[in-house]
């Protein structure tokens, strides 16, 4: 029997509604509706970790965060982890990067979380064998100084071309393809060489890059030379894009392509936060207040109409580029869909991640086509940890010790089947909540009746019932009614906790 080839796309800082195959009819999405119409569509995927790197690490590890060691942005993947990148090469596949990457980091990474700790001093707890030159791959500014040829197995893939950073001001192996375009990116990437517009602010702007040369479209064109030049199967590719996160930059007509007064609010977009964690309630009221950078805001009605349209605007260039790719491959493909994370954007009146557990910032799209399977909507539990060890069981490749994810192919037999009882995520951060201060550290249990969040330094946390508040507006934590679901929650996240440490033991001592 002839193995499968495979085909990863993903998306970066994804709501799960942002897609037309959700139920949202006012974005445009039409040839990831059509992968969706030929797919199991699982309608509750989450994430092990709702922040870019830990997620990665965990998607191509199938182990989450607390183990693989990528707590936090800034901390890359052990150049030894292993992935299921490296078995299906290790079992004959040719293997192929092709976008956003982000297993290592986007800048100098020693440096940068020696600066963030302020511990230049003190040596590491944990002794790597490799050098600080192996986890420089993704730097930004090496690539701005010249071609990096990435080596030979990285993280299992030996084809590699990337992107780094996001919008319209990448860098990576893109930047020099801009160059050998006759194009100096100085000239168009940015705030600075962005074109006039009216509604501009530091999260969006009109982008001088022209459709044709846009990071989005260079990602499209890698992965199908890769899949041009694949005349000997079977193959492992992946299309990651590094839209839609922020600063949304649509290029050309895309910027203009959804009338931003057309688009609704979501229906929690005026949550009063009267009962919520007081960081929340903190950021809600500096409404309209629209900082650089990534830490979570809350836009106006207007703000956020703007950048809603601009995001669909990027995720429409991302639909035509996947339309391209998937033209490109045939029958015995397996084809997976997903993004990193989601983001809050306009849920319960917030924007962007960070230390925000809303359904919005911990479940994704996500999709399987496979050859064989017929095409339905799976309502199971599902997690980021389960890709790794399905596209194993798919390509007939063994798993391998301490992986925490569970195969899906039962689901893709049977979507009407349930898989788990809970999803647990982590997240931790080296900076604190607005307003404290306390370092980010949360653990986030889903069920079927709700999720819980506890917060390190804190005793209030988020308790919601699924069965009677799915949109989660009312806080139970302190409410005397729900100590029963408080507890019941509780107990399950420190048995979750407890079965994905013993999992790590029980690798360990079999090797």
């Amino acid at each position: 029997m002839r193995l499968p080839n495979i085909l990863l796309i993903m998306t970066d800082q994804h709501k799960a509604d942002h897609v037309g195959f959700a139920g949202n009819a006012e974005i445009r999405t039409p040839n990831l509706d059509a992968l969706a119409a030929e797919s199991v569509v699982f309608e509750r995927a989450y994430v092990a970790n709702p922040i870019c790197m830990p997620n990665r690490a965990s998607l191509f590890t199938g182990v989450m965060p607390s183990i693989h060691g990528t707590l936090y942005n800034g901390i890359p993947l052990n150049w030894s982890a292993n992935t299921f990148a490296r078995v299906l090469r290790t079992g004959g596949y040719r293997t192929g990067y092709f976008g956003k990457c982000h297993l290592q980091t986007l800048g100098a990474s020693p440096t940068r979380i020696a600066q963030w700790q302020e511990q230049q001093s003190v040596n590491d707890g944990y002794l790597d064998p490799h050098s600080h030159a192996d986890y420089e791959w993704e730097n930004r500014e090496r690539h701005r100084q010249g071609w990096v040829d990435v080596p030979l197995d990285y993280y299992g893939f030996d084809t590699c071309r990337f992107i780094v950073d996001h919008a319209d001001f990448c860098s990576g192996h893109y930047y020099q393809w801009l160059l050998a375009q006759g194009v100096d990116p100085r000239e168009i990437q940015g705030p600075e060489a962005a074109r006039p517009y009216s509604g501009q602010n530091n999260q969006l702007w009109r982008t001088a890059v022209p459709p044709e040369l846009y990071p989005s479209t260079y990602v499209a064109s890698e992965t199908l030379d890769f899949l041009n030049n694949s005349s000997e199967s079977p193959w492992f590719a992946v299309c990651s894009f590094a839209d839609p996160h922020h600063p949304f930059t649509p290029p050309g007509p895309y910027f203009d392509a959804f009338d931003p007064a057309s688009l609704s609010l979501p229906a929690t977009f005026e949550d009063p936060h009267s009962l919520s964690m007081p960081q929340f309630r903190r950021i809600i009221s500096q409404r309209g207040l629209i900082p650089p950078g990534v830490r979570g805001f809350a836009p106006t009605a207007d703000q956020y109409r703007d950048l809603l349209a601009k995001a669909y605007g990027t995720l429409s260039l991302v639909d035509d580029c996947v339309g391209r790719v998937l033209a490109a491959i045939d029958e015995n493909t397996v084809v997976v869909f997903t993004s990193d994370h989601g983001d809050s954007f306009g849920d319960h009146g917030l924007m962007l991640k960070h230390g925000i557990h809303y359904d919005a910032n911990i479940r994704v799209p996500m999709l399987v086509r496979a050859p064989g399977i017929q095409p339905g909507h799976c309502r199971s539990l599902v997690s980021t940890l389960d890709i790794a060890p399905t596209l194993l069981d798919l390509a007939q490749c063994p798993p391998y010790f301490g992986m925490q994810g569970v195969s899906l192919s039962t689901l893709l037999q049977h979507p009407h089947d349930s898989l788990r009882d809970c999803v647990l995520i982590e997240e931790q951060q080296l900076f604190a909540q607005p307003g404290t201060d306390t370092p980010i550290g949360m653990r986030t249990l889903v069920t079927d009746e709700g999720r819980i969040t506890h917060y390190r330094g804190s005793d209030y946390g988020d308790l919601f019932d699924h069965r009677e508040d799915q949109l989660e507006l009312n806080n139970l934590w302190s409410q005397s009614g729900a100590r029963d679901l408080r507890q019941r929650l509780s107990d399950r996240l420190i048995e979750a906790t407890i079965e994905h440490n013993l999992s790590r033991i029980r690798a360990e001592y079999t090797a």
